[in-house]
């Protein structure tokens, strides 16, 4: 697949029929098979991520694998999710109301139970017909779902929760049906125990039907968002369109109040926008001529005129849709670990019912009870709280994380982020503004006021394309001067430049430069740490502006609360010594290394990855420029900023929607939340396990409490991951 990765195509199917973890194994197992495939199913959404190669394969025969596998399997995309929650509604509907028949047809038999303590076990308070009649509805009309999954899983060369459920009510069944009609009324009968045993199984899988649900609500809210209408400019009049027949060059008009439609930028108005949902950041943001602005975010009191940019699937919303449903499908590490148990699980669990069988018929003589553990056995063992561990809580968690701002793209890093020991960081649009601004004006000589020599350099440099000369007019404009046009500039390559300004000669550039052409500079010790821009007028150095990126007014505080959390944070910077060392001072950072070129970032990192005295440490690194890419790509764990190039959004496995460093500790703070929900809900999965087989096995569990454990078993460990919804940034 590594050589064909720029043919590859990416489809999701939603894939109906699943109930555990087996399933979702099979059909991984069974698509991974085809030729140019590599597929990834989500149990919980319900959703396979699949990548092949259309020059081998199709969709059409992606689908019919899955669907002779025993499952059905529909293409997913934005326009069809409407669609598809109208299906998963209305089968909900019609489990609910099969579940109402199966358990009114099951508490007769159920409510005989307690008066059948203390007989000796000949006497049955209903007529044994009675319950036949009620129980084998039951059994082959409301459980026939549970044969054609198990069918299916057999056929499929594994084993799955129906295997187990079929199995074991059809023996407890079976067993009750040959002694109702070969009249053995000395032995007991078991329809009460298959009938309830499949009506807690289904009352298990619509509790957890819903409760699943939940986890996906990050999604759902996301697509809520969007309107489905915007006010559009044609010709002279605006109308009311649908956003789905909008194109790139629309001119839109978003009122106050109004969600924006589309990814645009504006052309004219004044206002503001809630970009909460993007950013996670509650402040407003001004919204002026030439700002963009987002699909879905929340125009404030003033009206903008905006032109489309994005729209439909190519809005930044869209995008961060994809990349949570992304991360949502794909795997943890952990969780492989768990399929490779799930898929052994149900065979094991087949043998180990058919030795307590066999035991207990052998040693015991006691055929009834032989029956009735081993039934046990097989309705406790089933592997759903098991599969549904891992991907409910990385499903809550990748929610939150797009809530707060931080788009997590795969599992892998939500699980590693939580190990980062170090972090890299980048300093300029990392930890600083990535914008020089003017620091400093250092006046030499008499005569002449900050703001003088200020609009004399700003004036001779409005023409130039230089950071710093753009530092020097927007500092200039800040302080409302009016600058002059300049005449006859002369542009000295990384030095400076020379003109008339107001009839004098200006030169404005680098103090080396000056120095080269005799003119005399002062002392400059009080700007170290920063650039310096020398001023001069006719053969005089006039003054001195110091320019500096300034940190970011969180970097410090980020800092300390990475520091409290155990990660130790390494700057590298291809910044001079002095600066980098001013920066770090200022940021709380105490280890740094300067002038490091971008092709040595990578090997920095490599370098500090296999520090570690034992075992190699695990790196994270940050940063926001095309410089960063390929230290992003060596960490273990990488955080692109939001406002950063998009190559390093690529690289990077976090992006963070805000620039601030804050949302590195929050996804590390993310990352531990969830992974201590994976351990609590895998501790949950297995302890049911664990105990409930040797329990039943050794005859202390009968299948109907055995069938009510399986059932909580799941509902328990999806309801722990949606406790993960308490979790909040900054905390």
């Amino acid at each position: 697949m590594e050589e064909q990765n720029a043919t590859c195509e990416t489809v999701e199917l939603a894939i109906g029929g699943m109930t555990c973890a087996a399933c979702s194994a099979r059909i991984e197992r069974q698509l991974n098979k085809l030729p140019g495939v590599e597929a990834v199913v989500n149990l919980p959404a319900e959703r396979a991520q699949i990548r092949f190669d259309p020059a081998q394969i199709d969709v059409d025969r992606l689908i019919a694998t899955i669907v002779k596998t025993g499952f059905t399997a529909t293409p997913s995309s934005a326009d069809t999710r409407g669609e598809e929650k109208q299906r998963k509604e209305a089968a909900y509907r019609a489990e609910v109301r099969r579940f109402w028949i199966a358990l009114a047809l099951t508490l007769p038999l159920i409510a005989q139970m307690p008066f059948m303590l203390g007989v000796d076990g000949h006497v049955d308070v209903l007529p044994r017909w009675l319950q036949f009649a009620l129980a084998t509805p039951v059994q082959f009309w409301i459980g026939w779902r549970f044969y054609v999954g198990g069918l299916n899983a057999i056929r499929g060369g594994s084993g799955n929760m129906d295997v187990l459920v079929a199995l074991g009510t059809t023996m407890a069944w079976g067993y009750s049906t040959v002694v109702l009609f070969f009249a053995l009324t000395h032995q007991h009968v078991y329809f009460e125990a298959s009938a309830t045993v499949i009506t807690l199984v289904l009352l298990g899988k619509i509790l957890e039907a819903r409760a699943k649900a939940k986890t996906s609500a990050a999604i759902e809210s996301l697509m809520k968002l969007q309107p489905q209408t915007a006010f559009v400019e044609r010709g002279e009049q605006i109308v009311e369109l649908p956003v789905a027949s909008l194109i790139p060059g629309d001119v839109i008009v978003v009122r106050p109040g109004e969600a924006v439609p589309v990814d645009g930028t504006v052309l004219s108005g004044n206002s503001s926008a809630n970009e909460a949902m993007l950013t996670g950041e509650s402040l407003p943001v001004a919204k002026a001529a030439g700002n963009k602005v987002f699909a879905a975010t929340v125009n404030g009191d003033g009206l903008l005129r905006c032109q489309a940019t994005g729209v439909g699937a190519h809005t930044l919303l869209a995008g961060i849709i994809r990349l949570v449903e992304q991360a949502q499908g794909s795997k943890a590490p952990v969780q492989r670990l768990v399929d490779q148990v799930a898929a052994i699980f149900v065979p094991v669990v087949t043998a180990i019912a058919l030795v307590t069988f066999i035991a207990w018929w052998a040693l015991a003589g006691d055929f009834t009870q032989a029956l009735v553990n081993a039934v046990a056995v097989l309705v406790i063992a089933c592997p759903c709280a098991l599969g549904l561990a891992t991907p409910t809580a990385i499903m809550v968690g990748t929610g939150l994380g797009a809530k707060a701002g931080i788009l997590i793209k795969n599992a892998q890093a939500l699980e590693l982020a939580e190990k980062i020991s170090v972090l890299v960081v980048d300093k300029t649009g990392t930890l600083t503004q990535g914008k020089p601004v003017v620091t400093d004006i250092m006046k030499v000589g008499a005569g002449r006021t900050a703001a003088d020599i200020l609009k004399l350099a700003a004036s001779l440099e409005q023409g130039s394309t230089h950071p710093l000369a753009a530092a020097l007019v927007a500092a200039a404009k800040l302080q409302g001067l009016t600058l002059e046009t300049p005449q006859e500039v002369l542009s000295t390559p990384g030095k400076g430049l020379t003109g008339r300004v107001a009839g004098q000669t200006i030169r404005v550039g680098s103090p080396k430069w000056m120095s080269e052409q005799g003119l005399a500079l002062p002392d400059m010790a009080a700007l170290t740490g920063k650039s310096i821009v020398a001023v001069a007028m006719e053969d005089e150095v006039i003054g001195l502006i110091g320019v500096a990126d300034p940190l970011r007014e969180t970097s410090r505080s980020a800092i300390a609360r990475l520091k409290q959390m155990g990660v130790e944070v390494v700057m590298l910077t291809g910044d001079n010594p002095a600066t980098a060392a001013a920066i770090a001072a200022e940021a709380g950072v105490t280890r740094y290394e300067a002038e490091v070129l971008p092709g040595d970032k990578a090997a920095h990192v490599a370098a500090l990855k296999s520090a570690g005295n034992h075992a190699p440490k695990c790196v994270g690194m940050a940063g926001d420029g095309i410089n960063d890419a390929p230290a992003l790509a060596a960490a273990d764990v990488s955080f692109a900023m939001g406002a950063g190039a998009d190559v390093a959004m690529e690289a990077a496995d976090v992006t963070l929607m805000r620039d601030d460093l804050n949302g590195v500790a929050d996804a590390i703070s993310l990352s531990r939340a969830t992974l201590a929900k994976i351990r609590q809900n895998l501790f949950w999965a297995f302890i049911y396990n664990v105990l409930g087989i040797p329990l039943a096995a050794l005859g202390f569990l009968n299948p109907v409490v055995a069938g009510a454990a399986m059932a909580m078993s799941s509902v328990s460990v999806v309801s722990n991951s949606l406790l993960l919804k308490r979790w909040r940034a900054g905390a």
